[in-house]
C-alpha cells in the first residue's frame, strides 16, 4: 500500500472543492473524500496486521523514500508503526464527523471545508513523515489553517484568540526547529553526510551534552502543541472561540501533533529524556491538577472542555516522562482516547449552542426531555473523560498510572498518587455539568425558542456515532489497541 495516498487524496479534496460552486456539491466533495481517507485509514490498519502476522518485523512498514533536496540531506521519507496507524485512524474518524458536524455551514462553506481538509493534510504527512524536516513542514501545514478557521469563523474574542494561538503555536515551532537543527548537525551516516533520516539517526548516539542542549527546545516546542505547562494558555482562548468543527480538530488533532512529537524526540534522544524526566513529570503533574480544578472554576462549556483538555493532555507527557514501557503505550492509548473523546465533547456543545444560543451551564437545563441524542452524546463524553470502565477514557488513565507506578522513585510516585487523586476533581465537574445542563426542569435562557428546540440531524446522529463506535471500542476490548502501539 503507498502511504502517499493519505497525502494526495486531501490535496485532491481540497483542488476539487475550490473547483465547486454552491454548497450542495461542497459538501459532497468534502464528505466524499473525508469518507475514502477513512477507508484507506482502516485498509492501511488491516494491512498492516496482516503484515505483522506474516513475520515482517521492520521498524517502520510501507516505506517510501525519495530525494527531495540534495545539499542538505532532505527526504521525502515515510513509512508507519503502530503508533502512527493510531493517529491516523484518529484523524481519519475525527475528520469525517468534523465536516457532518459542519454540514450547515453557511459562510464561505467552500473556504471553510477547503481548510479543514488542508488540516487533515498536515496531520497525515506529520505522521507518516520519517524524515525530521518533512515532518516539520507538514507541522507548519496543520497551523496556518487554524488560524483563519478561528479568526473568520470563529465568535467571541475571535480575533485575539486566532493571534494568540498563532503566535503560540508558531514560537513552539520555532523551538522545534532549532531542535531538529541541533540533532541534524550533529549526527553524520557512513558517507559523512548529516541527515533528517529518523531511523538513521536512531541508530547513531547523539553525546549527552548534545541532547541536554537540543532536547528541551525540540520537547517544549512540541509540547507547546499539547498543552504544555506553562505554555498552555492559548488552548482554553483559541477552542472557546473556534467554530465546533475547528475546536473538535484543534483538541482532536492539532494537541496530538505535539504528543506525537514528544514521544519521537523522547525516543531519538533517550539519555536526555531520562535526565529531563524529573522536569517532565513536574510539568505535567502540575497541568493534570491545575487543569483540573482551573475546569471547576468554569461555568462556559467549552471552557470547560479546553481546561479538561489541558488536565488530560498532561497524562500524556506523564506516561512519556515515566519513560516505561507500559507509560508510554498509555500515553498513546491517551492521545487516541482524548483525540475521540474531546472531538465528541465539543460536537455535543456545538449542537446545543446551535439551538440555544448559550453556552452558560446557568442558562440551561432539562435538555433530555427535547434533545435526548444529543444529551446521550454529551452524557457520553463526559463519562469518558472522567474515566469510566468500558469507555476509552479508562483504558488509556489506567495504563498510564500502571506505567508510572513501575518508577520507583519516591517523587514519581508521589506524581503518579496526585495524577490519580486528579479524577475525583474531574468527576465533580463533569456531574455537575451533565446534571445541571440536562437534568431537571427544561431551562434555556439564551436566544432559543423551547418550543422550537429540535434533537440532531442526521449529519449530528452519525458524526456522534461515528466517535462513540471509537471511543467503546477502545474501552470495551482494548487489546486491539495495545498490541498495535507494543510492536
Amino acid at each position: 500500500m503507498s502511504l502517499s495516498v493519505l497525502i494526495i487524496l486531501p490535496l485532491i479534496t481540497a483542488i476539487a472543492l475550490l473547483l465547486c460552486n454552491g454548497l450542495k456539491p461542497v459538501r459532497l466533495v468534502a464528505l466524499s473524500g473525508s469518507v475514502v481517507q477513512l477507508i484507506c485509514a482502516v485498509g492501511l490498519l488491516i494491512a498492516y496486521g496482516q503484515q505483522r502476522a506474516a513475520g515482517n518485523t521492520a521498524a517502520m512498514l510501507f516505506e517510501e523514500d525519495h530525494v527531495w533536496f540534495t545539499p542538505l540531506n532532505i527526504h521525502y521519507h515515510i513509512g508507519v508503526d503502530g503508533i502512527s496507524i493510531a493517529m491516523i485512524l484518529l484523524t481519519a474518524f475525527v475528520t469525517v464527523a468534523g465536516i457532518l458536524v459542519s454540514w450547515r455551514m453557511e459562510k464561505l462553506n467552500k473556504e471553510f471545508f477547503f481548510l479543514l481538509i488542508l488540516l487533515s493534510l498536515g496531520a497525515y504527512g506529520f505522521f507518516i513523515s520519517l524524515d525530521l524536516f518533512t515532518l516539520f513542514f507538514f507541522l507548519e501545514v496543520a497551523v496556518i489553517p487554524k488560524f483563519l478557521l478561528i479568526g473568520i469563523w470563529g465568535s467571541g474574542k475571535k480575533e485575539y484568540s486566532a493571534m494568540k494561538l498563532a503566535l503560540m503555536l508558531m514560537g513552539g515551532s520555532a523551538l522545534v526547529f532549532v531542535g531538529l537543527a541541533g540533532i541534524y548537525f550533529n549526527t553524520q551516516t557512513a558517507s559523512g553526510t548529516h541527515t533528517f533520516d529518523l531511523l538513521q539517526i536512531a541508530q547513531l548516539h547523539i553525546p549527552l551534552e548534545v541532547q541536554k542542549i537540543f532536547f528541551p527546545f525540540a520537547f517544549i516546542g512540541f509540547g507547546i502543541f499539547t498543552a504544555l505547562f506553562p505554555f498552555h494558555t492559548w488552548v482554553p482562548d483559541g477552542h472557546s472561540s473556534a467554530p465546533t468543527a475547528a475546536s473538535m480538530f484543534l483538541a482532536g488533532i492539532s494537541m496530538k501533533l505535539g504528543g506525537y512529537g514528544c514521544l519521537r524526540i523522547a525516543l531519538l534522544m533517550p539519555e536526555a529524556a531520562q535526565y529531563y524526566s524529573w522536569i517532565i513529570i513536574l510539568l505535567a503533574t502540575i497541568a493534570i491538577i491545575y487543569g483540573a480544578f482551573a475546569t471547576m472554576m468554569q461555568t462556559d462549556l467549552k471552557y470547560i472542555n479546553a481546561y479538561s483538555s489541558v488536565s488530560h493532555c498532561g497524562f500524556v507527557l506523564l506516561g512519556i516522562g515515566m519513560f516505561t514501557k507500559t507509560a508510554i503505550m498509555g500515553a498513546v492509548m491517551q492521545m487516541v482516547s482524548h483525540g475521540l473523546m474531546t472531538a465528541l465533547f465539543f460536537a455535543a456543545i456545538g449542537m446545543l449552542y446551535d439551538r440555544t444560543h448559550t453556552r452558560q451551564v446557568a442558562q440551561l437545563g432539562g435538555l433530555l426531555k427535547v434533545m435526548p441524542f444529543i444529551a446521550t452524546v454529551f452524557v457520553i463524553a463526559g463519562l469518558c473523560s472522567l474515566g469510566l470502565p468500558g469507555l476509552s477514557g479508562f483504558a488509556a488513565e489506567v495504563t498510564v498510572f500502571m506505567g508510572a507506578w513501575q518508577k520507583a522513585d519516591t517523587m514519581y510516585r508521589i506524581a503518579t498518587m496526585l495524577a490519580c487523586a486528579s479524577i475525583v476533581v474531574t468527576a465533580v465537574y463533569i456531574l455537575r455539568a451533565m446534571g445541571k445542563v440536562i437534568m431537571g426542569p427544561l431551562q434555556v435562557e439564551g436566544d432559543g425558542n423551547t418550543i422550537l428546540l429540535t434533537d440532531a440531524a442526521w449529519n449530528e446522529k452519525v458524526a456522534g456515532a461515528l466517535l462513540i463506535i471509537g471511543i467503546v471500542a477502545i474501552g470495551m476490548a482494548p487489546f486491539w489497541l495495545t498490541s498495535l502501539i507494543n510492536q
